[in-house]
């Protein structure tokens, strides 16, 4: 029994059915609080600096409720759009974890995202990468799974995963400390959980690649060889090979050889001679 499967066992009760509806259900009503200037979005907003030097603690927890949403219309609907999408990949993993696991996945890339902010106090912290890695999850479980892209183009998920992977790798390496960390804190969470599969499908993948190897390597190592001259039936495909019945072992020769060769005897014979 894996640790996984031993902490739902321990606290598997304690877990949050539908715990991504309730996230986009909480950012939407915070949306409206703030189009609707009942709310300020900067009060809800993290960084740890407000954290340890004003005690505004609640921050470590609203500012996943914040939505990253461009201006105007066009915003609201892919906010929409995105809300919709990250509601049926959150769903999806929670029916193939269980609801406990996928409590813990997103549980783990939170806390871990907070507590590794601490090491840059004055970087502002969003939720991006934390609701990005339901994406990349689903993805990984799912890599032939097609999305309509600008509701026009259908798109197997895997290549918005290779280039969401590939947009993350360029900003760890561009980016400052504190954005290098926002993106760490989800990547560990996903090798926590994926970590396994990710070895055991290379392990896979190289057996696959040898055996292929192998088979490559048969098809190309010549069946017959002349046992005088060395021509085979790869170098000289017209020729008719055969093989001696006198001679000791499997014996084969050319069409020029198989009359005209010295018999191979067999070690035990050659000795009583």
């Amino acid at each position: 029994m894996s640790f996984l499967d031993r902490l739902e066992r321990a606290l598997g009760r304690f877990a949050i059915p539908n715990a991504g509806l309730y996230l986009v259900i909480g950012q939407a009503f915070v949306l409206l609080a703030v189009m609707f200037r009942l709310l300020d979005p900067e009060r809800l907003d993290f960084a740890p600096a407000l954290v340890t030097e004003g005690g505004e603690w609640w921050r470590m927890v609203t500012f996943m409720l914040l939505v990253p949403m461009p201006g105007g219309t066009l915003g609201i609907v892919f906010t929409v759009f995105g809300w919709y999408i990250f509601y049926l990949m959150s769903g999806a993993l929670e029916q193939h974890w269980g609801a406990f696991r996928f409590n813990l996945f997103l549980l783990l890339s939170y806390v871990l995202t907070v507590a590794l902010s601490f090491l840059a106090p004055l970087n502002g912290v969003t939720n991006l990468f934390i609701l990005g890695s339901v994406f990349l999850a689903f993805a990984f479980l799912n890599p032939d799974f097609e999305l309509m892209l600008f509701f026009i183009l259908p798109v197997k998920i895997k290549w918005l995963a290779i280039i969401t992977w590939a947009l993350n790798l360029v900003q760890f390496v561009r980016g400052d400390l504190g954005l290098r960390l926002q993106i760490a804190a989800p990547v560990i969470t996903f090798l926590v959980f994926f970590g396994p599969d990710i070895l055991l499908r290379l392990r896979s993948g190289r057996r696959q690649a040898e055996r292929r190897a192998e088979r490559a390597a048969e098809e190309i190592r010549a069946r017959h060889v002349c046992h005088v001259c060395g021509r085979t039936d790869r170098t000289n495909p017209e020729m008719d090979f055969r093989y001696c019945s006198k001679c000791a072992g499997d014996q084969c020769y050319c069409p020029d050889h198989i009359q005209n060769h010295a018999h191979v005897v067999a070690p035990d014979e050659a000795a009583r001679r």
